[in-house]
């Protein structure tokens, strides 16, 4: 542990750029790394839906990067509350528009509510449940 929680906020917010860096530019497994292994992500309420675990996170984050054909996510306005030494929890914004592979567009401004916890000196998301703010435009997103 860290004595500075501003390090330690700045971890977490580091792993939700990881997040959107990993699948903007296609690149599952490196969003992926930024979830511990048990974690889950839950996007029912923005239409999609909720996946349990590495395997399953994995598997919905390559049919995104297969079925879109330019995308990105800006996060931001992150707060950040820690329930222990290696656990937090917190909110931030989303903002994601793109197009996929077969012309649709998709855009969507939510709001994730996450869970954090330290793995081997590294935080990373253990949870992570998608609010929308204003209605999801998701028609023609298959993956």
């Amino acid at each position: 542990m860290t004595d500075n929680r501003a390090d330690d906020v700045a971890g977490i917010v580091a792993a939700t750029h990881l997040y959107a860096r990993g699948l903007d530019l296609f690149r599952p497994k490196e969003a992926l790394s930024a979830y511990t292994d048990d974690a889950y992500w839950d996007a029912g309420p923005v239409g999609l839906k909720r996946f349990e675990g590495s395997e399953e996170i994995l598997g919905f984050f390559q049919a995104d990067a297969d079925a879109m054909a330019e995308q990105f996510h800006i996060i931001t306005n992150h707060i950040v509350d820690f329930d222990g030494p290696d656990d937090a929890h917190g909110t931030n914004y989303v903002f994601s528009e793109g197009k996929t592979k077969s012309g649709a567009s998709i855009r969507a401004i939510a709001l994730n509510e996450d869970e954090y916890r330290r793995v081997d000196g590294v935080w990373k998301i253990s949870g992570r449940k998608i609010t929308p703010l204003t209605a999801p435009e998701m028609d023609g997103f298959d993956a």
